[in-house]
């Protein structure tokens, strides 16, 4: 049986930052940002253990336990497990993109006693009970075989006991996403840069498997590392973590046109886009700054005419709408 549709906001705040990523981030700059979200009505908060090595699950929760516990929507991630790193030699995790120390590490686990002791951890780390969504993280890079015979039937039974909310799989990559969705039974799948505004492979597969199966989907790193975050990109900016491809700039410069030519700004359309589908029920961002966070806010409000759509569509620059309509969800 297909399950229900979770109930999420359309905007949530990715804490991937909060862990130190790319660049450190003060434990009050932190507060400031989680303030600002909190201020703009944002109420779905997604974190892992994997980011920063429990940094951002600590900070979240210290933030979070102010707040009352039924106003917002908490999801975390299992998988790796933060252990005591015997090699560390007093640097920092900048292998993994994170500016913190390596005195622990991660260890993969797809246990049944592994995926339980990793929610447990976590919510230690954030000092709430109730986590709303738990997610099985990036299991292609560890074994997917042994994500869907052990770890889904492990996160599915602390969902059928009541012990979490709801129970999905985030990942990068399309084909794991599919397989997992058709093989489980899953509430929901966090589609990482791979349903952007730039770039659709998750329309081939991971869409249609949703719609199948009744799973819903939500929409990360939409900006596409910061690509699609601003109205003018630079040529040298971030994409996938490393520089442009030709290929994918040339299309982000035909995206532009389109974009000039209706007054749209780039982000606030990278933002809506996912949107579109019905099947995708939010759309998680992250920020380093408040005013980030507000102008985020601001973007999702911005009114985009149904042309600059249906003319990025005839362009060929996303697909033709299908079952795209909110009021089919």
């Amino acid at each position: 049986m297909s399950p229900e549709p979770i109930a999420l906001p359309e905007l949530g705040y990715g804490a991937a930052n909060l862990g130190n990523l790319f660049r450190v981030l003060a434990d009050d700059e932190a507060h400031e940002v989680l303030e600002a979200a909190w201020d703009a009505g944002i109420r779905l908060y997604d974190t892992a253990p994997h980011y920063g090595l429990g940094l951002s699950e600590r900070r979240l929760g210290a933030f979070l336990r102010t707040k009352p516990r039924d106003e917002y929507v908490l999801t975390t991630k299992a998988g790796r497990l933060i252990r005591p790193n015997a090699d560390d030699d007093g640097g920092l995790d900048l292998a993994n993109d994170f500016h913190v120390r390596a005195d622990v590490r991660r260890e993969w686990d797809f246990s049944a006693a592994g995926i339980r002791r990793s929610l447990e951890e976590s919510r230690e780390r954030l000092g709430i009970e109730r986590v709303d969504v738990l997610y099985l993280h990036d299991p292609e890079r560890h074994d997917l075989d042994e994500a869907i015979t052990r770890a889904l039937p492990a996160l599915e039974n602390l969902r059928d006991a009541g012990v979490v909310g709801a129970v999905g799989v985030g990942s990068m990559v399309t084909g794991a996403l599919a397989r997992t969705v058709e093989e489980s039974r899953l509430d929901v799948v966090m589609i990482a840069g791979r349903y952007t505004l730039l770039e659709q492979p998750a329309a081939v597969d991971v869409l249609p498997a949703c719609r199948r199966t009744g799973t819903s989907a939500v929409a990360a790193s939409v900006f596409n590392s910061g690509l699609l975050s601003r109205a003018e990109p630079a040529r040298d900016d971030r994409y996938e973590y490393g520089a442009v491809p030709d290929e994918v700039w040339d299309c982000l410069q035909l995206i532009l046109a389109v974009c000039r030519a209706h007054d749209v700004p780039l982000p606030a359309a990278a933002l809506q886009y996912p949107l579109r589908d019905a099947v995708v029920r939010s759309v998680v961002v992250g920020a380093w700054k408040p005013e980030q966070i507000r102008q985020n806010v601001e973007l999702a409000r911005f009114a985009i005419p149904e042309d600059f759509w249906g003319e990025l569509a005839s362009e060929g620059l996303i697909p033709r709408p299908t079952e795209r309509e909110r009021a089919d969800a």
